[in-house]
């Protein structure tokens, strides 16, 4: 059956659309070649992953979507990952959280489970062992995954809404423009580091404010960082892309001699002049440092890590730090992390020192996903760039943001602790 639109279509997406596939696929089929046509897509491509970011109970259209396709039967193509849930199934009544809101937001996690996904219930699948490699295409939703995908994996995706994720997954198919082709993954803007000291690149706490910076200098533009003379771990690139994503509309960059399309500047800018070059000081990302904190006092209500969710060398450094200490008890500490890293600190015999501190670990969701928090908490510290981004406009907290050091320390002392191993100012 032959469809009028500017698409070139396969035989077997015209068959998908036709219904010949079911009427699950071919309500996806449909809504993809409507949003490949707003894309200027000329065809469709093949991909091999998805990850899904609707998971994410934020009202009653995003439940319903859900359920409509589960009902017709769908059934996803390729394999594929499932982003945070709008719920912690084993802790949900340990917070602020409405047996209306946990009803609905299950049944959302009950419906792409059953459409032959992989219920990883994490914000980072790239930590799992279902992570893509270079140059493969996949459709990823969620910021920070989409980031990480291109930039450090060196995977191919375009920014995935919610809704057309799940409907790439279905079909195997995504539009053929934007990141997904080689042309388009090339740097626009380059940000040279000028005197940044060695001693603070290789840092946990440098990243989210390189990430921030970024984000807030290049947009949606593809930005090239020069001059990094330390090398990143997996964390701190993921905390770097996480901050970057939430500050501005940042789906790729390049890092030369560090990410895999960037072994050379000018393999990072594909033989091409940068469009705009910015000398970074320690001076500006000392204003970026200061600016992630809102709060105004040394008061503090809760201490949250873990956005991106805590991957399991992240929870055994906090282990290390928290042993043998007891937070204090007006504070609340909260890991965010997903059911796997949890399994898996229990067997590294980390788990058991977090939950001796003080820990509340949550899992497969978000503080920021969920409506877990009491209005009574209003003070926040954090060493996430995204965290502390979101939290003041999405939680109406005021935040400090700091060294992980700081925070446990903070967490002890029951107030805002500044200074351990702190930024340099």
């Amino acid at each position: 059956m032959a469809y009028d639109t500017p698409l070139q279509l396969s035989e077997r997406d015209q068959a998908m659309l036709a219904g010949e596939y079911g009427p699950a696929t071919q309500m996806a089929m449909r809504i993809l070649v409507q949003m490949a046509g707003i894309y200027g897509a000329r065809e469709l491509l093949d991909i091999s992953a998805a990850h899904i970011d609707s998971t994410i109970y934020i009202g009653e259209a995003g439940l319903e979507y859900a359920e409509r396709l589960a009902s017709l039967g769908a059934k996803v193509a390729v394999p594929t990952t499932l982003n945070v849930s709008g719920l912690d199934e084993a802790h949900w009544q340990e917070w602020a959280v409405s047996s209306d809101w946990a009803e609905k937001a299950h049944r959302q996690m009950v419906a792409y489970a059953s459409m032959g996904t992989i219920p990883t219930w994490t914000c980072a699948p790239y930590q799992t062992p279902i992570k893509p490699s270079l140059g493969q295409q996949i459709a990823w939703g969620e910021s920070n995954a989409i980031v990480y995908a291109n930039a450090v994996l060196g995977a191919r995706t375009e920014r995935y809404p919610d809704l057309l994720d799940i409907c790439c997954a279905i079909t195997g198919r995504a539009p053929a423009t934007g990141l997904h082709l080689e042309e388009n993954r090339g740097g626009d803007i380059l940000l040279q580091l000028v005197d940044i000291p060695t001693t603070l690149q290789e840092r946990d706490i440098f990243y989210p404010v390189l990430g921030t910076f970024m984000g807030k200098l290049a947009g949606d533009r593809i930005p090239v960082i020069a001059n990094l003379e330390a090398r990143p771990t997996d964390d701190q690139l993921k905390a770097q892309g996480a901050a970057a994503a939430s500050s501005g509309a940042v789906a790729m960059f390049h890092i030369v001699g560090v990410t895999p399309e960037a072994p050379t500047l000018a393999a990072a800018f594909q033989g091409k002049e940068p469009r705009h070059c910015v000398q970074v000081t320690l001076e500006m990302l000392t204003e970026v440092y200061r600016g992630l904190t809102t709060s105004q006092d040394d008061s503090l209500d809760f201490v949250a890590v873990g956005c991106p969710h805590y991957s399991l060398a992240e929870l055994q450094e906090l282990a290390a730090l928290v042993q043998g200490k007891q937070r204090h008890p007006n504070v609340r500490f909260i890991v965010t992390t997903n059911r796997r890293n949890k399994d898996l600190a229990r067997k590294a015999g980390c788990l058991a020192p977090l939950l001796a501190f003080g820990c509340q670990i949550t899992l497969d969701t978000c503080i920021l996903a969920t409506p877990m928090l009491h209005r009574s908490l209003r003070s926040m510290m954090t060493t996430s760039g995204k965290f502390a981004y979101y939290s003041p406009g999405m939680l109406n907290v005021q935040v400090t943001y700091g060294t992980l050091q700081e925070c446990v320390a903070s967490a002890v002392a029951g107030r805002v602790v500044k200074g351990v191993d702190a930024w340099p100012t």
